[in-house]
């Protein structure tokens, strides 16, 4: 019998789920979320209803897609380093609706999703917090530094997406979407 054993992000997802100072976190996380996400119409917007499903995975995209970007730019030196550092203040700014999406998602979840997400949001904040800080460092003019910081950020902010994807394809959040209307498509016959 092949047994593999299972991999350590996976094992630290999971211990993250039942963890008490996680859990304790997420209770202190949900007035937050509460104030942010509770308006009817405002969270049915967030979590994506009309869209027909969450918003969250597609928004969280742009900041990442933009952070990446700036990066590469950074490490390829293409430029005086403009380039990267308004792709890095326009991920800085699109942070915040995924986030807020993020939020209305998570109210919803049962307590393993709420500590989780809780953990996966702390991580998402730090990486946010060394984005901001990069771009403080590189509107000084210290470019060297705020590169590095931009490196640190971006690793935090990978295992931050390593728990958002446990999210969704290991804890099934959001638990409350809507079925799809649709058909799934046949599945292909074989030759």
């Amino acid at each position: 019998m092949d047994h593999h054993p299972t991999p350590l992000p996976r094992r630290l997802a999971a211990a993250a789920e039942s963890s008490p100072s996680i859990a304790s976190a997420a209770r202190a996380l949900r007035p937050v979320a509460d104030a942010l996400t509770s308006a009817p119409r405002w969270n049915a917007l967030l979590r994506g209803e009309p869209l027909g499903h969450a918003a969250h995975p597609a928004l969280t995209d742009i900041p990442v897609g933009l952070w990446l970007s700036s990066c590469v730019l950074d490490v390829a030196g293409s430029d005086d380093g403009r380039s990267a550092d308004r792709l890095l203040g326009l991920g800085i700014l699109a942070a915040a609706p995924a986030a807020l999406t993020g939020l209305a998602d998570w109210r919803r979840g049962g307590e393993r999703v709420r500590a989780v997400g809780a953990l996966h949001a702390a991580l998402n904040s730090g990486a946010l917090a060394l984005y901001v800080g990069s771009w403080a460092l590189r509107r000084r003019g210290i470019r060297r530094p705020a590169v590095a910081v931009s490196l640190a950020a971006g690793t935090l902010a990978g295992a931050s997406a390593y728990l958002g994807g446990h999210l969704t394809l290991v804890l099934g959040s959001p638990h409350d979407q809507q079925p799809s209307t649709t058909e799934p498509d046949p599945e292909p016959e074989s030759p």
